[in-house]
């Protein structure tokens, strides 16, 4: 994804794995929801979802699960060193946890910062926006950002 894609527009990051049981998608679900609120204001706000679960989100598992929320959306894979490495520039905390019951279906779950990350325009980090945020702020705070305040 090259950095000109992003000019000029608001970006979203977070970090999660699409078989995520409840923060993910509710994360997702919830920016669909804010992008919807924006309006013609969404068409200036990315949104980008880091997988921590390369092993199994692979790019073809992404392009499927992430622009269902909105296709606009982008999800973003790497392997396991480059994704642990971006991780830490955000400090974000992930950590594959096993499952119990061997014969689950998921296999392992992932336990993971449930924070998302957003940057103004000009690419400066302004926002961390907590998981359960209500879309009407998270809105309200994109708008002020796109505005430049």
């Amino acid at each position: 994804l090259a950095s000109a894609d992003l000019s000029g527009k608001a970006v979203v990051v977070f970090f999660g794995y699409t078989r995520c049981p409840d923060i993910c998608p509710t994360t997702l679900a919830a920016m669909q929801e804010t992008m919807k609120l924006l309006g013609t204001d969404a068409e200036r706000v990315q949104v980008l979802f880091v997988t921590v679960d390369p092993e199994r989100d692979t790019l073809e598992v992404l392009k499927e699960y992430v622009p269902w929320f909105d296709a606009r959306f982008i999800g973003l894979h790497g392997d396991t060193a480059r994704i642990l490495k971006l991780a830490r520039e955000f400090h974000v905390f992930y950590q594959k946890v096993d499952e119990d019951d061997t014969a689950s279906a998921m296999g392992y779950s992932i336990d993971h910062t449930a924070t998302s990350y957003a940057y103004d325009p000009a690419g400066s980090l302004r926002l961390l926006i907590p998981h359960g945020a209500q879309p009407e702020h998270v809105a309200a705070d994109l708008r002020r950002l796109l505005a430049g305040a």
